[in-house]
């Protein structure tokens, strides 16, 4: 039995580790998922003593857990990786850090305060205990959109899961969820399921997309469908679902520019299983009972460029702040949470250095009809050292080339040229200081133009 080292009391349980927490820490992260581990360890890196990690599941880890394929690390670690892998080496990292974790926890409430934010939860091992914290970090990943969210037509038959929740049954728990598939949306889960039921020898049917476009990875529309001879329907849905007691019949229909069904494109298909891959939600229930200020573009929180929310001390990183396509932007993007958590309690007790900060401006990063969001839409310029990362997502795609524009009322600040771009592969840039601080208003509008 290892023991892992914390900052409370040990004690053994049943061959387990158990903590008795302190009142007040440095820093509490919500989450323990690739984003939760990443802004722990920076944290602590940086020079916070005392911190707590709280995850819902019971191991940590997050979605990685269950995604066994490969493809992760190829940017952060530079080699390929499975999901479990990935995780275990950050996971591994925690040992002799002296990062209290708390897993099988539920976070209840956050109370923001000037002087530190109370949170309650509940455990197993805890029970129901209230801990206070100089600063916290949203770490709390994402959720699917169900089958009530969309609104299918049709009976309640058994044999609907989503994506990610057949991705469990399958790969953790060893339960098989279906022989004939058809699959709902084209975002990376979705993808990635098609070919996990082939290999499993499950007859994937169809993929079926109801925008003109793709919705996930151009690799995974590759590697997934086009590799396993799965058929993708663009501007298709589902718009009946037949069975008694388990799905037996679906029907597909071509929809029109406003999304409508058009008669006479009816496609039935026989299956016994539904997938729906139809868009992920960031889980902010904590962020909006605590009154951090949202954006309804994301739905995740609007924040700062190092990732502070509108509650100052109050931090998000991950799929909490905006969905992701690969885990090692998350982990770039939360090690700089991390990082700006442990500045925000060091500076603390610099009493001249928070009345210079309570009054400092910020540039707004607002978009044009071409971009869907932008992260982060706020930059303090005074803060930024060389530059800051700016992440966005366009509306539509381009296969020619075109170039982000960034302006200062009519003048161009930056301008950087893309060969390509697609809504379901999210894009970044790198804004320099010394363009920011010629900046003569307080917004910088985004936008998606041609080539001159």
């Amino acid at each position: 039995m290892s023991v892992v080292e914390t900052n409370g009391k040990q004690t053994v349980l049943d061959g387990m580790v158990a903590i008795e927490m302190l009142d007040k820490y440095e820093l509490i992260v919500i989450g323990g998922g690739p984003a939760g581990l990443s802004a722990a360890l920076s944290a602590r890196e940086h020079g916070l003593k005392r911190i707590l990690i709280v995850e819902r599941d019971v191991d940590l880890g997050g979605i990685l857990n269950q995604c066994i394929h490969n493809g992760f690390g190829l940017h952060y670690f530079g080699e390929e990786l499975t999901g479990p892998e990935y995780a275990a080496k950050f996971v591994d990292r925690l040992e002799g850090q002296s990062i209290d974790v708390l897993c099988d926890a539920m976070v209840l409430e956050i109370i923001p305060g000037e002087d530190g934010h109370v949170l309650r939860l509940m455990s197993m091992e805890a029970g129901y205990c209230t801990v206070r914290s100089r600063a916290i970090v949203l770490a709390m990943g994402c959720r699917e959109r169900t089958r009530g969210a969309i609104q299918i037509p049709g009976t309640r038959a058994a044999g609907i899961f989503t994506a990610g929740t057949a991705q469990r049954y399958v790969n953790i728990e060893g339960y098989m969820v279906g022989r004939r598939v058809i699959i709902l949306g084209s975002g990376d889960i979705g993808l990635i399921m098609a070919r996990r039921m082939v290999l499993e020898g499950a007859k994937v049917l169809a993929c079926v997309e109801i925008m003109p476009y793709p919705g996930g990875l151009a690799r995974n529309i590759v590697q997934c469908l086009q590799d396993f001879d799965v058929p993708l329907y663009l501007s298709h849905t589902i718009t009946k679902i037949e069975g008694k007691e388990r799905v037996e019949k679906v029907t597909v229909q071509e929809v029109n520019d406003r999304f409508e069904p058009i008669e006479g494109t009816e496609k039935v298909f026989d299956v016994d299983t539904v997938l729906l891959s139809v868009g992920l939600i960031p889980e902010n229930e904590l962020s909006h009972v605590a009154g951090v200020e949202m954006d309804a573009k994301t739905s995740g929180p609007i924040v700062f460029e190092n990732g502070e929310t509108s509650i100052p001390g109050i931090f998000a990183c991950g799929n909490v702040l905006h969905v992701h396509d690969l885990v090692d932007f998350v982990t770039t993007e939360s090690e700089g949470a991390g990082r700006a958590a442990a500045e925000y309690v060091l500076r603390q007790e610099d009493t001249t250095h928070v009345r210079m900060c309570e009054n400092e401006s910020y540039i707004s990063l607002v978009i044009d009809e071409s971009v869907a969001y932008t992260v982060p839409q706020r930059i303090r310029v005074l803060r930024i050292d060389d530059g800051v990362r700016v992440f966005f997502r366009v509306k539509a795609p381009h296969k020619t080339p075109k170039r982000i524009v960034f302006r200062d009322g009519e003048r161009i600040v930056a301008s950087f040229r893309r060969p390509y771009m697609t809504p379901g592969e999210m894009e970044h840039v790198t804004l320099q200081r010394a363009e920011l601080d010629n900046v003569s208003g307080n917004e910088l509008l985004i936008s998606v133009e041609e080539i001159r």
